[in-house]
């Protein structure tokens, strides 16, 4: 009697894991890397990868992709993992279709900067942005369904996070929030949600 693989990636109920869909998203990258894939289409295919809820979900992400961009236990590449923003003495927004790092480090010096994440690709059920102003100010838009933990402070600026859960119950993307405004502003918002800070009152 043969007994089915314990690992049987074609299986439609198996759950997949963080590292499968990292190894999705490195073998993605690398098809961007060789002209297979457009940027459009990576950042298509990575969404889905990172909302894939079952290995059967998966598999036809790379499908149509040579058998040996499968690599297993691909690094998982770096502009999935970490992201740099930087608004110094300038104006900066990111917003619409692109792919958020799993770690996000933000910077607003003596300038603005504009972060909308609704539409973004989230790689990953939690992310951290780590934040810092200083003499700048900063407007971070999350998606409606996020989850917000705040761990970050504040020293001579003003800083308003919203934290916590989304009243709709939906399991939605935990976002850290860290780093530290200093003689600056900080309003971290769900999407949908009126901007009732003003940068202007009170300095």
């Amino acid at each position: 009697m043969t007994s089915a693989p314990e690992n049987d990636h074609s299986a439609p109920a198996v759950r997949a894991s963080d590292s499968e869909r990292d190894e999705v998203a490195a073998i993605l990258s690398e098809a961007l890397a060789q002209g297979r894939l457009t940027s459009a289409e990576l950042a298509e295919r990575i969404d889905a990868a990172y909302s894939a809820k079952t290995r059967a979900e998966l598999v036809p992400l790379t499908a149509d992709l040579p058998d040996d961009l499968r690599r297993p236990g691909a690094p998982v590449p770096a502009a999935v993992d970490h992201q740099s923003l930087n608004a110094t003495f300038s104006k900066v927004i990111r917003s619409g279709r692109w792919i958020a790092g799993r770690h996000t480090s933000a910077t607003a010096t003596f300038g603005a900067l504009i972060v909308n994440l609704s539409d973004a690709v989230l790689p990953g059920r939690e992310i951290t942005l780590d934040i810092n102003t200083f003499c700048g100010k900063a407007i971070i838009t999350v998606p409606e369904n996020a989850r917000i933990v705040d761990e970050g402070g504040a020293l001579f600026g003003k800083r308003s996070v919203t934290s916590g859960a989304a009243d709709s119950g939906e399991d939605g993307p935990l976002i850290r929030i860290t780093g530290k405004s200093r003689f600056g502003k900080l309003v971290v918002r769900r999407k949908g949600t009126a901007d009732h800070y003003s940068w202007h009152h009170g300095g």
